[in-house]
């Protein structure tokens, strides 16, 4: 009896031990269930093996650069936490082994872009940069959502001041209020545009440079004028659509000027925009072709916003022509610029980015006076174009 009494009590350990475990390893399981987000993923680099989710935003081919068109090969692709994310900082590169490229490569499945997808592989680096490899799983977790969706509404610390007149509206209410707010601006020069682009489009990581539109490129801010990889004043919404040249008022507003290399301002001429075409010398992810210009995806949709401020901003009550978007390309000397319905969808895909929030607010604080509504309300491009 007295050697039972001394089992019992240790047994009775051994088991609440066991029990311990077990629901320890449930919860280490439970846990491992749980897929990683891509932020998660890229500072958890030790080499465990783990599942993540994330949407797929293009091919990675080197260190810090990924295709997002045109795309090469079926071998890696980028995930994020967002659809529309450009920064390579916060995509996680995810190697394909031969058994998922025919599934999940790009050049063989582009339609993937944007779309939701989960792996589960060894986070270390792949390309020198935070990845997955070797993976063991993979699998499609549904599509996209847009980024900024048509009836999502945001907010902006200026809708009770600003915006205060527009707050509410929707349709061609909305457009003449906001017509009404972004009128009253300084007008510039055309020398003095030099001076304010090197101002708001300075690049936040070399304050010397100037960031280039298309291209992407960063440039010493004195590097400009006509010479081959100067940089010069791109109109966005083409001087020619409207003929008003660079006269102040429409020809000098720089809510819609930007520095450009001078190749690739000249290769975009006065071309509508839209998608497709042949890559562009010194900006091998822009096309062109005859009558169209596509950019960047990292910037097509301030390419959008800048066209459509321009149509709210310049409605022919000011001595200017009244210019419009249409669906249209090869719109010539005509007030009108296209191709909406493909600026509406750039606007979706590509909302606005840090780096243009700031030259908005430049813009306003520094040189015009005057916002941008659309990218402090993206939705409102769907609402005055439905």
């Amino acid at each position: 009896m007295p050697l039972t009494i001394r089992v019992r009590p240790a047994l009775a350990c051994v088991a609440v031990l066991l029990l311990l475990l077990a629901v320890g390893a449930s919860a280490r399981t439970a846990a491992a269930a749980t897929p990683l987000t891509i932020a998660q993923a890229i500072a958890t680099q030790d080499g465990s093996s783990q599942a993540v989710i994330g949407y797929v935003v293009g091919e990675p081919v080197a260190t810090n650069t990924v295709n997002r068109t045109s795309f090469t090969a079926d071998y890696a692709i980028a995930l994020a936490d967002t659809a529309g994310e450009t920064n390579t900082a916060k995509m996680l590169y995810v190697q394909l082994t031969a058994q998922w490229r025919s599934g999940f490569g790009l050049k063989t499945n582009p339609s993937l872009m944007g779309q939701q997808v989960s792996a589960t592989g060894a986070l270390t680096a792949y390309f020198s940069h935070p990845g997955l490899k070797s993976p063991t799983a993979m699998s499609g977790a549904g599509s996209t959502p847009p980024p900024t969706p048509t009836g999502t509404s945001t907010t902006s610390p200026y809708d009770s001041t600003y915006y205060a007149s527009a707050v509410g509206r929707s349709g061609t209410a909305l457009r003449s209020a906001l017509h009404a707010i972004i009128s009253d601006h300084t007008v510039l020069t055309y020398d003095r545009v030099w001076d304010a682009l090197r101002d708001t489009d300075q690049d936040p990581s070399n304050s010397a440079n100037v960031v280039l539109l298309y291209s992407q490129r960063s440039q010493s801010k004195t590097l400009n004028g006509g010479d081959p990889d100067d940089w010069n004043r791109e109109h966005v919404w083409a001087k020619s659509h409207g003929d008003f040249g660079t006269v102040p008022g429409p020809g000098t507003d720089v809510h819609h000027l930007r520095p450009t290399d001078v190749s690739v301002n000249s290769a975009r001429g006065n071309l509508d925009f839209d998608n497709g075409g042949s890559s562009v010398h010194q900006c091998s992810l822009c096309r062109a072709d005859a009558d169209s210009f596509e950019p960047p995806d990292a910037v097509k949709g301030d390419v959008a916003r800048m066209v459509l401020y321009m149509a709210i901003r310049y409605e022919g009550g000011d001595g200017f022509a009244n210019l419009e978007p249409n669906d249209s390309v090869n719109n010539g000397t005509a007030p009108w610029h296209g191709r909406l319905s493909v600026l509406k969808a750039w606007n979706l895909a590509d909302p606005p980015s840090a780096f243009e929030q700031r030259r908005n607010q430049v813009i306003y604080d520094s040189w015009q006076g005057n916002r941008n509504p659309f990218i402090d309300h993206p939705e409102w491009v769907a609402s005055i174009w439905p």
